[in-house]
């Protein structure tokens, strides 16, 4: 599609289709296929959108882990849309490869920012996503030292190994064993973290990392 994104919506109400349909069309670099009212009539319709925008709560008794475990098997990103209504549902999305939550009453500029980015594969996070994550009693830290946790910051960051080795005036192979350490210790606590963008979920997660926008 001439480097552009296309997007598709999952919710069972009719008013968020056409409320952010719009945004996404007029936006230059997605492309809005449409918009259903759950993760079956998606795949019934033989959508293959990039991203989904799945709404948290939806009435067909499905759960958004097991949706969004769908979509990711299908080659779909998700960014789940929530009204906030429950928190419980929030931090089991939040435990998913969704990239992020987005409130259905923030401003339509930030709705669509949100989407962009993770149409890009980029995660999304910000202020309300962490309070959720703090308030989550299942979420235990991983056990990292200093060093461990300057590489998480830098590497995660978006950096290359070779970069974080130079910043840190350590070897490149010290950089990846500390990597392997890491992802090993998310790995033990249930919390893979195999990509880039999953060690950036996890450092936020743990309070290694800052969420944007919050002081």
């Amino acid at each position: 599609m001439g480097g552009r994104f296309s997007v598709a919506i999952v919710d069972d109400h009719a008013l968020i289709g056409l409320a952010i349909g719009p945004l996404i069309e007029h936006s230059d670099d997605l492309v809005f296929l449409g918009a259903v009212r759950s993760v079956t009539a998606l795949r019934q319709g033989e959508l293959h959108p990039d991203l989904v925008v799945l709404d948290l709560m939806l009435r067909d008794g499905t759960t958004p882990a097991d949706n969004v475990q769908v979509l990711r098997d299908r080659g779909a990103q998700v960014l789940v849309l929530t009204s906030g209504e429950d928190c419980y549902l929030v931090r089991e999305a939040l435990r998913t490869d969704a990239l992020g939550v987005v409130r259905k009453s923030a401003p339509p500029a930030a709705i669509l920012a949100a989407i962009q980015r993770a149409a890009r594969g980029e995660l999304f996070v910000d202020a309300e996503w962490a309070v959720t994550v703090d308030a989550d009693p299942d979420l235990e830290s991983a056990p990292l030292t200093d060093r461990e946790r300057d590489v998480l910051a830098l590497y995660a960051s978006g950096i290359g190994a070779k970069q974080v080795a130079t910043q840190l005036g350590i070897s490149e192979n010290t950089v990846n064993d500390h990597l392997k350490r890491i992802k090993l210790a998310y790995q033990r606590l249930g919390r893979p973290a195999p990509t880039k963008v999953e060690l950036y979920r996890r450092g936020v997660e743990d309070g290694f990392l800052p969420v944007p926008g919050r002081r």
